[in-house]
């Protein structure tokens, strides 16, 4: 299926309800980098704490690869900050730090196999282990990032042992796909309407400054997400792909 078509068939998904989706149970929610837990999955995050539900966040990479440039902003400090920058954004969901993970796999080379990608998994198992997971939700496999991409991989070792969880797929950088990409089999999933945490879910976003504003301003080749695409991953739905076994 081309990508164009793909994204105009995730706009028709049904809308369900936060407990359709996670079922009785509590949530994972897998990231590449520190601030696509916010993007993708910011008013899922917000709706499912606000239920009191056990949310777990297992945040993959170090983030480092956002400003390579930065003599401010040296590795090791660019991972406190956006660590940090984290924890805040989550608080605005509702999450308190202690149901953070950070793995702090190097960011653009997330493996998607090997040991590192194994012990990967096995804290996401741990994580849905925790809080009784019903579901885990992880970036979509075509995402254009290798990051992403892995990300969905190292859920995909882990799935044999999430045992009763429902695995979903949450795009971030799908729609910049030229439409004539493959990208497989149409979607089935759904929306969440998360109307009622848009709010929450864009002080989240904004609580990564350093890839929203220029915080860090040694780096002019430094990433930094534009308000149109905040605007678009900010809308009144979060769609959630379903992955099949």
């Amino acid at each position: 299926m081309r990508a164009d078509a793909f994204f105009a068939a995730l706009d028709q998904l049904p809308v369900a309800s936060l407990d359709a989706i996670v079922g009785t149970g509590g949530l994972v929610v897998v990231a590449p980098h520190p601030d696509d837990e916010s993007l993708g999955c910011g008013g899922l995050i917000a709706l499912a704490s606000a239920a009191n539900r056990p949310v777990r966040l297992v945040v993959l990479s170090d983030g480092c690869s956002s400003h390579t440039h930065s003599l401010l902003y040296p590795p090791e400090r660019l991972r406190a900050l956006r660590e940090v920058e984290t924890l805040t954004a989550v608080a605005e969901l509702g999450l308190p730090s202690d149901t953070v993970r950070f793995l702090r796999l190097p960011d653009a080379r997330v493996p998607s196999k090997g040991p590192q990608a194994e012990a990967a998994a096995e804290s996401i198992v741990e994580a849905a282990h925790t809080c009784a997971a019903g579901a885990v939700c992880v970036t979509w496999g075509h995402d254009p990032h290798c990051d992403h991409q892995a990300a969905a991989a190292i859920v995909a070792l882990a799935r044999p042992r999430l045992v009763g969880a429902r695995i979903f797929a949450y795009p971030v950088w799908g729609h910049t796909l030229p439409a004539e990409a493959d990208v497989g089999t149409a979607p089935s999933g759904v929306r969440l309407d998360v109307t009622g945490a848009i709010a929450a879910k864009r002080q989240a976003v904004a609580r990564h400054a350093s890839q929203t504003t220029a915080l860090i301003a040694d780096d002019p080749e430094g990433f930094r997400l534009e308000p149109a695409m905040i605007d678009r991953l900010c809308g009144c739905y979060e769609p959630f792909i379903e992955m099949s076994a």
